[in-house]
Order: structure tokens, then C-alpha cells, then sequence
């Protein structure tokens, strides 16, 4: 699974001089309650970002509840975590996956670095098998290795006006990353409007998993193979977070090159003309 690490290999990999740690633990109706389990124990050497500080840009009228942050301002906190050329980056919560999941797309969009990996089944896990934890925030040694620099040109993301303009287009497929719930309307707590956007299909991120844990690529690729491959791949969620585990999910399944509609439904939902199924 080149997108996913077990808790049994970072634990062999712990000391080494390239890894860096990252905690992005996050609860959307505890802003606090993220930082505060960093500090109360995470995984030796680990460093903490925000979804809301450190992985999200500053909210408008527009644009959905979690806006891309700035390029230059990540990549700045990326080198200052001790992210270089050289390294293996590890990203890991307990809300399966989803805000390391957004890490993981933020590293390899601002930057075209690879070597990123999510840790999978998150913190429980890693508790479960009974490793180490620290209430250190330690200043980490920088890995060897030049500092990561912007893309100027990215391929992976798309804006409303890209999705507005191609709904009837036979060649895209929308997929939504949300509960089924939520995609049909009956359960939307989180944003004002309620439903989905015209002609997506609903794969709810929740189904890549098997208990804490991603399922194999053999059993992801049976659950996208209503998926055509030689179609321009679209995914979204409610705020740009979600839909990544999706993006990994695809990607062990052997299906690349999907994009992100980083506003997502709190986007698309915010602009009075759009239709909404």
C-alpha cells in the first residue's frame, strides 16, 4: 500500500534521522480538542498541524468552510517541522484519517513530494499495539536534505467555476465522499443547504475502511469498479477534508490522477445559482 504505513513499521522507523511525525488530530465541534490530546500524549517526536490553523486558509463568503491555505505559508511550516527532500513523512489522527488525509494531499499538491504516508488505522492503533507515547514537544533535528519548494503549475485540483461549467460533460465523474445521508439530503448538520451536487455518485469515505484500517487494494478496487478509468475523476466532500481519503482510497486501488474539488459542497452550496440535486 505505497500510500499507507503500518504501526508496526513506523515503530521500527522511530529515531531515524529522515522520518517526520506529523499529528493533525482535529474534532470540527472541539477546535481545542485536537492540540490538546497532542499535549496530553502522540507518538514520540511527533509534530502538531491544525486543520484549522496550519491546513486551512482564512474563511470567505465563498469558497467552503476549509480554503486551501497559502502555498508559501505551508511549505514555510513544512521546512520549520523539519520536512526536507530527504524525507518520510508520516501524517496520523484518530478520526480515520481524514485531516491526515488532507495533509497528505497539501504536501504532494503545494510541493510534488512523494514520500508522504498516512498512518493507517491512526492513534488507536498505534496505542493499541502498545508503543510509545510523549508529552514532549521536541524541537526535530531537520532531515538532510534540501528545502521543499512550490509547484508552479498543479494538476490535481479543480474550482467551482471548472465544475459548474462541466456538469453535463459524459467524460467527468463527481464522486461525493460524504455519509449517504448527507448526499441525499436528509442529514446535513454541518452546512446551511442540503443535498449534493447534479449527477455526482456517493461513495462515502467511511467504506474505504475495515474496522480502524484501510481496506486491501484488491477489495477498493472491486468497491470503484463502477468507476471508468478513462474518465477525468472529480472528488469532493462537505469542506475539502473528507474527500482526500477518497483520493487515497482510489490511488491503492491502482486508479490515478483523480482531483480534488477542494470547496466542496460548502462551496458549491454558497453561491445562490447553482442547482443542487
Amino acid at each position: 500500500m505505497g500510500n499507507l504505513i503500518g504501526v508496526d513499521e513506523l515503530y521500527k522507523r522511530l529515531g531515524e534521522e529522515n522520518l517526520v511525525v506529523i499529528d493533525t488530530r482535529f474534532d470540527l465541534r472541539d477546535v481545542e480538542a485536537g492540540r490538546n490530546a497532542y499535549e496530553a500524549g502522540h507518538i514520540p517526536d511527533a509534530v502538531y498541524f491544525d486543520l484549522d490553523e496550519d491546513l486551512s486558509g482564512q474563511r470567505s463568503e465563498h469558497g467552503g468552510r476549509h480554503p486551501l491555505p497559502s502555498g508559501k505559508s505551508f511549505v514555510g511550516k513544512l521546512w520549520a517541522a523539519g520536512v526536507s527532500s530527504t524525507s518520510l513523512v508520516v501524517a496520523y489522527d484518530d478520526s480515520a484519517n481524514m485531516v491526515a488525509g488532507r495533509f497528505w494531499w497539501l504536501l504532494r499538491h503545494f510541493t510534488g513530494f512523494e514520500n508522504v504516508k498516512v498512518l493507517d488505522g491512526g492513534y488507536s492503533t498505534w496505542l493499541e499495539a502498545g508503543y510509545p507515547v510523549s508529552t514532549e514537544s521536541l524541537e526535530k533535528p531537520r532531515s538532510p536534505g534540501k528545502a521543499l519548494t512550490l509547484l508552479s503549475e498543479t494538476r490535481d485540483l479543480v474550482d467551482m467555476e471548472y465544475v459548474r461549467k462541466n456538469l453535463n460533460n459524459p467524460d467527468i465523474v463527481l464522486i461525493d465522499a460524504r455519509a449517504s445521508d448527507r448526499f441525499r439530503g436528509e442529514n446535513e448538520t454541518l452546512d446551511p443547504k442540503a443535498g449534493h451536487i447534479p449527477g455526482a455518485i456517493n461513495k462515502p469515505f467511511a467504506e474505504n475502511l475495515d474496522g480502524k484500517k484501510f481496506r486491501s487494494p484488491e477489495e477498493l478496487k472491486e468497491r470503484f469498479a463502477d468507476i471508468p478509468k478513462d474518465k477525468e475523476i472529480i472528488v469532493y466532500c462537505g469542506s475539502g477534508v473528507s474527500a482526500n481519503h477518497n483520493l487515497i482510497a482510489l490511488g491503492e486501488a491502482g486508479i490515478k490522477g483523480a482531483k480534488l474539488y477542494a470547496g466542496s459542497w460548502s462551496d458549491w452550496s454558497s453561491y445562490e445559482e447553482n442547482p443542487i440535486e
